[in-house]
């Protein structure tokens, strides 16, 4: 098949995009405006296959999504391309609401006008998939799971914008018939996550031997999804999930943010100890919390692995270990990345 993958160089997209080329037949076009987050070098070593192509355009620039979906002819559309840092979106919300809400406007529109072009197998073929968070279901008490059924409670400008894409997205296979997936998916880690992000951020501060800031207590609860289990489960769905339905993608594994930052900084002990000889733990510092900060995230990945027989291979011990590994091995990417876009700097006060 022909997939057109919006936000391809970011953090999930490109893992989805090295996915396909490295593991099925399809061809792939890379459709990327390549804001800060982007980076092409996370499509490189797929980049020269003959099955890749990559595009520079904007998700919110009609003409360029219609140039780039008729030249193409997709049969599937997924669509990862949004703004995602929670912390940034308090700053600046605005920038969320154009890129999460008007760019997956224009992306349904330029979809359903294409797919009222085809044939009627083509059209019965035809999938919008549409990749969101769990963010959008708010924050749980201390032993409930997220469903596909849990009611929406957006709780900052980011998870409210998603929420109101992921609405976008279910109207339009309500109203026009456009057949939609929606997926949600829990906190994912990996290879290439942009270095703002929990895990990579504490890494590169951590390597730096500054401060490694946790927020507030560092009792807030999150299901942590590795980002190769992620994009096999973005496969599946797209290829065998049923046209309407939303499919929550989690990672079995609840964690409280502290001791996802013990757990790196054990591990870096082991591999790349402090010449000092003390823990990298000695450089936790308790910071002001983010405002409004969700207590608990935990899904229920339940019809994913019952419906289309996805469950995730990586355990949290296996997932974080080989991350931290990627960024001892790989610190020429995100050095780059640091100093260029001050990646490791506090946003999201509210100031």
């Amino acid at each position: 098949m022909r997939i057109f993958v919006t936000g391809g160089a970011g953090f999930i997209g490109s893992a989805l995009i090295r996915h396909l080329i490295e593991n099925s037949p399809h061809e792939v076009l890379n459709f990327d405006k390549l804001t800060y987050a982007g980076t092409l070098s996370a499509v490189e070593r797929v980049s020269t296959s003959n099955r890749y192509l990559f595009v520079q355009g904007d998700i919110c620039n009609a003409a360029a999504v219609r140039a780039a979906i008729t030249e193409f002819r997709p049969e599937v559309i997924t669509h990862l391309a949004a703004e995602s840092h929670v912390d940034r979106s308090i700053d600046g919300p605005g920038a969320f609401i154009q890129t999460n809400m008007v760019g997956t406007y224009t992306m349904l529109t330029e979809a359903r006008a294409y797919w009222l072009g085809l044939d009627e197998s083509a059209k019965a073929a035809f999938r919008f998939h549409h990749i969101s968070t769990d963010e959008v279901y708010g924050s749980l008490g201390d032993t409930d799971l997220f469903t596909e059924e849990t009611p929406y409670d957006p709780r900052s400008p980011y998870s409210a914008s998603k929420a109101g894409a992921d609405h976008l997205v279910s109207a339009w296979g309500h109203t026009y018939g456009l057949p939609v997936l929606i997926t949600n998916c829990s906190n994912n880690y990996g290879p290439y996550h942009f270095p703002e992000k929990l895990i990579p951020l504490m890494i590169v501060k951590a390597l730096a031997g500054a401060p490694l800031p946790v927020y507030g207590k560092g009792d807030q609860v999150r299901d942590w999804l590795y980002v190769e289990d992620h994009v096999r489960a973005l496969h599946v769905v797209f290829e065998g999930g049923t046209p309407g339905r939303t499919y929550n993608v989690g990672g079995n594994t609840e964690k409280q943010n502290i001791e996802v930052v013990t757990t790196v900084c054990a591990i870096l002990d082991e591999l790349r100890p402090r010449a000092d000889g003390k823990g990298y733990a000695e450089q936790i510092s308790f910071v002001t919390d983010r405002p409004g900060h969700d207590r608990r995230y935990a899904i229920d990945a339940s019809r994913i692995r019952d419906e289309l027989g996805w469950t995730p291979a990586e355990t949290f011990d296996s997932g974080i270990r080989k991350t931290v590994e990627w960024y001892l091995d790989n610190r020429d990417w995100w050095e780059t990345i640091v100093a260029e876009h001050k990646a490791d700097q506090r946003r999201g006060l509210g100031a």
